[in-house]
């Protein structure tokens, strides 16, 4: 084998270990007992270490230079040899008990956060958290003197490579600017439309859990290659041929679990879709966290809350809870999907606050890695900043800086991929309609196999080939432009 051969079989096996990995920490949110989770936490660390090793040794920089004097022809083999020389810089900047020391950090502190967080007991997980914001930081310089960058962008390179804090500043300072009219108009508009009539009643959590797992079936998940389980916070996780999706369910309502099991749902397509030719190589990885999020909210928000799937999903649901069939309307189903407010919770807001959840989590990791926000203040910052987004403030931790497992476990940088990814699947919306006129048409019939076909072409098989920015005027024709989901916004909140 020549050199860059070689580099295609030690990459293999590095992301092979990491596939070992995905599905350990699936298991340790969704079978194993409380009692494992010491072990567990060391399992996962030799883990991280030995991908480390591995992405560190010797033999490998030595092949990434052979290579590189005569690199690939193919665009493909070329832009993974690009990539794996961007990995290997980023394994060889951390010193290998630091990685280890990370992860053990960060599930020992996801364990205490588990039960911190339905205590809201912010000091009993203060200490973990301060020690993950340590090592974090630690690691966040080295990566940042490794490639010229500050500390939070090493961090969120990691995540969306190429794409910086200023890049972001400017876009969420023009959100917060639109936020601050087109809240309290959309909150206008929805109070001279009425409220829409609740659905009563309870709803079992394995009829939930049944439909949950038939809607995403119908959107293209094949469950011969995917599971869905149950977890306290719902995330995707696994391989492309072997996909875990979890949610969370509550008898009292259901649409918290539908559309999480959607927006994950949205995840694993990606992922399913990756290009099999390059399966385990960098270059057969999704493009980024923004681009992963775009693809979970374009079937989350775009579609899943639309007009035209609202009207078939109504009787899905009429016939997994039954009651009277008036109130599973499209009409009203968009008033209970659709509905403006200021809550507390993240992952239960609306499209039109939601960036401000982000937009308030991206200002206080980026203040607790450059060391301006000490992690004992955390709980007053996020209501003093949630109140100067949203006008509320949480009434305990448990609504307030406990709701997310991210920091807990040791993930900084990720959260802008969050509105990045909804502003994208807004611009990708609007090129699929223009590409596939009849999309809309056949989605009222649960049919999502144009959008699917549309996005395995213009994303999914695309991997890792280009960057964000890249890949989206690819897709589109322009770069990432806020303005397609502030369009999206104002026709779907803000116009009479």
């Amino acid at each position: 084998m020549n050199a860059y051969d070689r580099l295609i079989a030690r990459f293999a096996r590095i992301a092979t270990v990491g596939e070992a990995s995905a599905v350990l920490g699936w298991d340790a949110s969704v079978m194993m007992p409380s009692g494992g989770a010491a072990a567990r936490g060391d399992q996962l660390a030799v883990l991280s270490g030995l991908i480390h090793e591995l992405t560190t040794a010797t033999a490998l920089s030595d092949d990434l230079a052979e290579a590189e004097q005569t690199p690939p022809s193919d665009p493909w083999a070329a832009a993974n040899l690009r990539l794996m020389r961007h990995r290997y810089l980023q394994s060889v900047a951390l010193p290998a008990a630091l990685v280890e020391a990370r992860s053990r950090a960060s599930s020992s502190c996801e364990a205490i956060w588990r039960r911190a967080r339905p205590a809201s007991d912010f000091a009993a997980v203060r200490p973990a958290l301060e020690e993950v914001v340590r090592l974090t930081r630690e690691a966040a310089v080295a990566l940042g003197e490794a490639f010229g960058m500050t500390p939070y962008d090493a961090l969120m390179d990691g995540f969306q490579r190429g794409v910086r804090a200023t890049d972001v500043e400017p876009i969420f300072a023009d959100y917060a600017t639109f936020l601050a009219t087109a809240l309290p108009e959309a909150e206008a508009i929805q109070a001279a439309r009425g409220p829409g009539r609740p659905l009563r009643g309870l709803f079992p959590v394995a009829a939930q859990e049944a439909l949950c797992q038939r809607l995403s079936a119908a959107a293209g998940l094949d469950y011969h290659h995917a599971r869905l389980d149950r977890s306290a916070h719902p995330f995707s996780g696994g391989t492309p041929t072997d996909i875990r999706i979890t949610s969370r369910y509550s008898e009292d309502e259901c649409f918290q679990s539908l559309m999480g099991v959607m927006h994950e749902t949205g995840h694993a397509l990606y992922e399913a879709g990756l290009p099999p030719r390059h399966a385990r190589q960098p270059v057969g990885e999704a493009a980024g966290m923004a681009a992963h999020e775009s693809q979970s909210l374009l079937i989350e928000q775009q579609v899943c809350r639309s007009a035209a799937y609202l009207s078939w999903l109504g009787p899905q649901l009429h016939g997994a809870f039954g009651g009277e069939a008036a109130i599973y309307s499209a009409a009203n189903l968009g008033r209970l999907l659709r509905h403006v407010d200021r809550g507390f919770i993240r992952v239960e807001a609306n499209e039109v606050t939601y960036p401000a959840h982000v937009i308030l989590r991206f200002r206080l990791e980026r203040a607790m890695i450059a060391g301006d926000l000490p992690v004992a203040d955390l709980p007053d910052a996020w209501n003093d900043g949630l109140r100067a987004l949203l006008g509320v403030t949480p009434p305990d931790d448990r609504r307030g800086c406990l709701q997310d497992i991210h920091w807990y476990d040791g993930a900084f940088g990720y959260f802008p991929s969050y509105t990045l990814g909804a502003m994208a699947a807004a611009q990708l919306m609007e090129a699929l309609r223009r590409d596939v006129p009849e999309v809309d048409e056949a989605i009222t019939r649960g049919d999502l196999s144009p959008l699917l076909g549309w996005v395995r072409q213009k994303v999914h098989a695309c991997g890792n080939l280009m960057g964000f920015n890249d890949l989206m005027r690819a897709a589109t024709g322009k770069p990432l432009d806020a303005k397609a989901f502030e369009a999206h916004l104002t026709a779907r909140y803000l116009t009479v």
